[in-house]
């Protein structure tokens, strides 16, 4: 809609967690680095958290691209309460026949996918996207599926990533054996004002756009209502880009940004506050 006017491939703000829009913070280009890590390591268990919106997903996608093809990865990105047996969803992930079997019979041909990858040279990954929502008799279940071990080595690496809930609840004491087993966690918070700017110019950048289309006063405008969110800044400058166009403003001010956040707010649709991280130093923990 507002591409042409403004010179741009493609539309810089896309909700989709696209690996090839990934900007990396200090906090991304951290978990990034640790779950290579993980991964070349044969690490156990690796736990990523975030708020929501954070970006973990565009990490996962991003992480997937780089696997070699020793690597054999499957993964499970819906998760709920009561979405079944997690062994089954296991088995679907790798493309393993699941169906009328009981769990003694999908455990076994579990196990004996992982000793034959292992035979093969193949490094299994298993990743958990949005783990939140796993109680924590599901998430005893996934350390059970670790315990499968070849002398030196895991014959499965997991990777847990969720909402900050997860952290919660991995916390609990009937829980501490799978704890006890994370080798590497990480939490991704919130950009700064800095970051936030840089991700901002990255995105435009990544579509031929002019890393100046938005002022400072309105990246900051932006910043501050979406508390940092990668999500709710996409959200927020693509509307910001539709008012633009719609007002023929050749550059996004801080006015076309208060018309987005005033709309919003009538329609009640403002983010949960979340502490936001003063602008000089960048975040630093």
């Amino acid at each position: 809609m507002y591409e042409q006017f403004y010179g741009l491939r493609e539309a810089p703000f896309a909700l989709l967690p696209d690996p090839s829009f990934l900007y990396l913070s200090k906090d991304h280009g951290m978990a990034l680095t640790l779950l290579r890590y993980s991964i070349l390591n044969k690490q156990g268990f690796t736990v990523i958290t975030g708020e929501v919106g954070s970006g973990k997903t565009t990490l996962i996608n991003r992480i997937m691209e780089e696997l070699d093809d020793d690597i054999t990865v499957g993964l499970i990105n819906f998760t709920h309460n009561s979405f079944g047996e997690l062994s089954e969803w296991v088995l679907m992930a790798y493309g393993l026949e699941y169906r009328d079997k009981t769990k003694v019979e999908i455990y076994d041909d579990f196990v004996k996918f992982l000793i034959e990858e292992y035979r093969k040279g193949q490094h299994v990954v298993l990743i958990i996207d949005e783990a939140q929502n796993m109680g924590p008799r599901t998430l005893e279940e996934v350390r059970m599926l670790s315990n499968v071990n070849a002398q030196k080595d895991y014959l499965l690496h997991l990777i847990i990533v969720g909402q900050p809930e997860l952290r919660a609840t991995l916390q609990r004491p009937e829980l501490r054996q799978l704890t006890q087993r994370v080798s590497v966690f990480y939490h991704l918070g919130q950009l700064s004002l800095v970051e936030a700017r840089a991700y901002v110019e990255h995105r435009l950048y990544c579509v031929g756009g002019d890393k100046n289309l938005f002022s400072s006063e309105a990246i900051e405008k932006i910043w501050q209502e979406a508390h940092g969110v990668p999500r709710v800044i996409n959200t927020l400058c693509d509307l910001a880009l539709v008012y633009g166009f719609s007002a023929s403003k050749e550059f996004i001010d801080g006015a076309v940004a208060d018309e987005v956040l005033v709309d919003r707010s009538r329609m009640g649709l403002q983010v949960a506050p979340e502490p936001l991280i003063p602008d000089q130093p960048p975040r630093s923990d």
